[in-house]
């Protein structure tokens, strides 16, 4: 009677592990390493934006960063204090 209930009590644990792994957020690529801003970059950049998740984008080569709001999270462009993006080269 012992074998069956540990027969299926070992996958349930398993099952239950692997649900502990965190899965990341679709939509929203992930940071690779450790991302450091040019001091230009940081200077010029609006004070209410987190610049430890600003990163270059390869598609329009302008700085993003990760907004995390009270409802959901976001990827937003990096703006000067003017309202500019701060894009690594010129708009096409």
């Amino acid at each position: 009677m012992t074998r069956p209930i540990v027969l299926l009590s070992v996958p349930l644990f398993l099952m239950g592990l692997a649900a502990c792994e965190p899965v990341p957020a679709t939509g929203v690529p992930a940071p690779i390493g450790i991302n450091t801003l040019p001091e230009s970059v940081s200077s010029i950049a609006a004070t209410h934006q987190d610049l430890t998740t600003a990163r270059v984008r390869s598609q329009d080569g302008c700085y993003w960063y990760t907004h995390r709001g009270p409802v959901e999270t976001t990827e937003l462009p990096l703006r000067t204090a003017e309202g500019n993006p701060i894009c690594t080269r010129p708009a096409s």
